[in-house]
């Protein structure tokens, strides 16, 4: 299932995709978007939505992020997000056991490359003291991509 949103006149969001997991994320499943071509001369916050429940067992999450540029070249970073506040609360938004993440990947970016940038995303979550990953890793129902256009300061 693929969700799509583009420009709207009240929101600074230029590019919002979603990706629903089926019942799992596995530890080989790469989510990938591509982006739309985005004014070289504007700045950027780039941004991961993730949807989990109560059935996620972790308090945080582990992600591998690459960007691909038009040209050839990869930028690849692993990460860390809290998932879950000290006393075991979920965080994010939403009512209900659903909470939607909004989870800050890169800021002031600008897209110098003309061509079509790409966006892949994989789990990268351990169980402690294992040395290999899970391999399907619940309660995450949804993985998306925003790109949303900077506010001038």
């Amino acid at each position: 299932m693929l969700i799509g949103i583009f420009t709207s006149c009240e929101s600074n969001t230029v590019f919002s995709e979603t990706r629903a997991m089926d019942g799992f994320w596995g530890a080989e499943e790469v989510v990938e978007f591509k982006l739309p071509e985005l004014d070289s001369i504007k700045k950027y916050n780039l941004f991961l939505n993730i949807r989990n429940t109560n059935e996620y067992k972790f308090n945080n999450l582990f992600l591998i992020v690459s960007m691909n540029f038009p040209h050839g070249k990869t930028v690849t970073d692993t990460l860390e997000y809290r998932m879950a506040n000290p006393d075991g609360s979920w965080m994010g938004q939403g009512i209900g056991d659903v909470k939607e993440n909004k989870l800050f990947y890169k800021e002031h970016v600008s897209f110098f490359e003309d061509g079509i940038y790409t966006i892949t995303i994989a789990q990268a979550m351990r169980n402690n003291g294992e040395v290999e990953g899970v391999t399907k890793l619940e309660g995450i129902t949804d993985v998306g991509f925003s790109v949303e256009e900077a506010s001038k300061q």
